[in-house]
């Protein structure tokens, strides 16, 4: 698979307790399957091979010696298959006997990682008979073959560097400090779990948010695998809870009581580009005395099963409304203290009709009921010129009364031709000039009227608008702070549904409206009422712009691999081509448009992204984007 994406696989598979054969050929059979499916990494649960409830049946000679045939055994059926796998096995080293993750690879046993954590509490007593981990690395004699043994083992993939494994095992994760810390500090970006968690009332969702929590913090992917049918029921029920992470998102799942094969694919390349660029003091390969063991992928790989949100700016989950409430409530927050700092009296706002003066009239709006100040003090203004529809002039009136603003109409057809005829432009030339001209004008009104009434202008343009370029240099470009500008478009209008949902009435049914209509600069010229220009088709769809956006910048993905996970995303939307068409578009607009952000007015950030010159981005404005445009097929 291409652009860092490793297939792994946690598998569980039926196990009868200290049935030895009985284990290892379920487990042969499910590497089989995974390995076939393109898994390059596939994790069985703890002590698979013997079952984990054997209780004293753990100190038996003959049980430690069958499993100790059993693992050279399903070693030598992995001959040929390049992949890394790990079962979990009973094994003697030194006269202890050890908990431990057997990795496996193309016929050979690559190394034995041993627990380092034993519960003995509640219903769990390892200690009775196993002993912790070593400190120091060593030997293990497996039928005489001499293997690394030692919590400090990671395993290095040959075809792909960033593929780094290392593994604990079940109370490994649940410790202050877990193994998989020091793993990731010393490079590991995969940590395998190999568990036999029981099920109790509550511990799935507890077991998930540990697994999620542990690759935000070590920023890795996160390959949990946990027992299931079989094990003994005399004082406890397993479930097979199989959980894939990665940096804080849970991928796959599986149902529980639902033995089976989980996979899913974890971006390395994403793990590694993230840790240098967000933490790049804490993780480094110079965390001492770790062995680096080689093993090769599985060339095949598989097809791409994961997904990825269309939408990835706007939140989801069963706390939507929340989320929103809280990002229109930081947009009001930072307006709130600019109005205090200023001492202003009053906000001037355009208003035209479309999706970002709603929502920053709606914003100005909260920021003013923080300030317990009277909502007539916010002076909203609709100026129609030659490209106005009457729907949007209709609901920008319509709003202003929902919202008890003060209202003002003010015509700029007028003052555009006398500018038009002041610098000899022909009015019946829809150039440039004659689109900007009008953006100029209403941010010329807007600024004055602010002087007049004691106030700051409100700017109204989004994040995806900054991104592309797509505003009018010193007009609708400038404000004297922009509530809007790290909103990009798909959460904008999400964030309006939200405020219609929540204001209902008159404020509702005008807001659906504004969701209605098509978004348009209405710059020029209406035909028989209805607008000339569609904004989504000339620069592309913003759905699509916004995918762009979030992985170039919130990951730095090159273009290739964003178009590689939009292709598979918008499959049932876009073909390939209407997809690198738009991306070519964006990585062009982006560089060429870097001048008008380096300038862009206060606002604050609310998501991942931002491009605020003072803040998140910074770039030179004449920045060559042959690079990257050169990448798109």
């Amino acid at each position: 698979m291409q652009h860092g994406f490793v297939k792994v696989c946690a598998a569980t598979v039926q196990v009868k307790v200290a049935d030895v054969q009985f284990n290892i050929r379920r487990i042969i059979e499910a590497i089989g399957e995974s390995y076939k499916k393109g898994s390059s990494v596939t994790v069985f649960h703890e002590l698979c091979i013997s079952g984990y409830t054997c209780g004293d049946l753990f100190n038996q000679r003959m049980l430690q010696e069958s499993v100790e045939k059993a693992v050279i055994e399903v070693a030598e059926a992995t001959a040929g298959m390049h992949a890394l796998i790990f079962v979990g096995a009973p094994l003697v080293c030194g006269g202890k006997l050890y908990n431990c993750a057997v990795a496996i690879s193309d016929g050979e046993v690559l190394g034995v990682i041993p627990k380092t954590f034993l519960p003995n509490y509640g219903e769990f007593y390892e200690q009775r008979n196993f002993s912790c981990a070593p400190k120091e690395n060593g030997v293990i004699s497996v039928l005489g073959r001499n293997i690394p043994f030692g919590t400090n083992l990671i395993f290095k993939c040959i075809d792909n560097a960033d593929l780094m494994v290392s593994a604990e095992i079940c109370e490994d994760l649940w410790a202050p400090k877990s193994p998989s810390v020091s793993h990731a500090l010393a490079g590991a970006t995969v940590i395998v779990n190999l568990s036999c968690s029981n099920e109790i009332d509550g511990k799935a969702e507890y077991r998930k948010e540990l697994v999620k929590m542990q690759s935000a913090k070590l920023i890795c992917g996160y390959v949990y695998s946990d027992a299931g049918d079989g094990e003994s029921t005399t004082d406890a029920v397993f479930a097979g809870h199989n959980i894939i992470s990665e940096n804080g998102t849970v991928l796959a799942q599986s149902k529980l009581f639902e033995n089976d094969l989980l996979y899913s694919e974890i971006d390395v390349q994403c793990v590694a580009d993230e840790r240098k660029r967000t933490a790049s003091s804490f993780f480094a390969e110079s965390e001492g005395g770790y062995k680096i063991i080689p093993f090769k992928s599985n060339p095949t790989n598989g097809e791409l099963t994961r997904t990825f949100p269309m939408t990835p700016f706007v939140p989801s989950g069963s706390n939507i409304r929340e989320r929103m409430d809280v990002i229109i409530s930081m947009q009001a927050k930072g307006l709130e203290k600019r109005l205090k700092h200023t001492g202003a009296k009053t906000a001037v706002i355009g208003v035209s009709g479309g999706l970002d003066s709603a929502l920053a009239l709606l914003v100005t709006c909260r920021a003013f009921q923080f300030l317990n100040m009277d909502l007539k003090h916010v002076i909203a203004v609709t100026m129609p010129c030659f490209g106005s529809t009457e729907k949007t002039k209709s609901n920008s009136v319509k709003l202003m009364e929902a919202l008890g603003v003060t209202s003002r109409i003010i015509s700029i057809e007028e003052s555009v031709k006398r500018h038009f005829a002041d610098i000899g432009h022909n009015e019946n030339d829809y150039d440039i000039t004659f689109e900007n001209a009008q953006a100029r004008i209403r941010t010329l009104v807007l600024m004055d009227l602010a002087n007049e009434y004691d106030g700051l202008v409100i700017g109204t343009g989004d994040l995806s608008e900054l991104a592309l370029g797509w505003a009018t240099y010193n007009g609708d470009h400038m404000s004297m702070y922009s509530v809007n500008c790290s909103v990009p478009k798909t959460l904008v209008k999400r964030l309006v549904k939200h405020e219609a949902e929540r204001l209902g009435g008159k404020a509702q049914r005008v807001l659906e409206s504004i969701l209605s209509t098509e978004i348009s600069p209405e710059l020029l010229p209406t035909s028989e009422g209805k607008q000339m220009q569609k904004t989504e088709d000339i620069i592309g769809p913003y759905v699509l712009h916004d995918f762009f956006l979030f992985y170039a910048l919130r990951f730095g993905f090159r273009p290739s691999k964003i178009a590689f996970i939009a292709e598979y995303t918008f499959k049932s939307e876009y073909d390939a081509a209407t997809i690198n068409k738009w991306l070519k578009l964006f990585y062009k607009r982006f560089f060429s448009q870097q001048y008008k952000r380096s300038c862009i007015p206060d606002g604050i950030k609310v998501g991942s992204v931002s491009l605020s010159p003072r803040g998140d981005w910074r770039m030179p404005s004449d920045a060559i984007a042959a690079l990257w445009t050169e990448d798109i097929n």
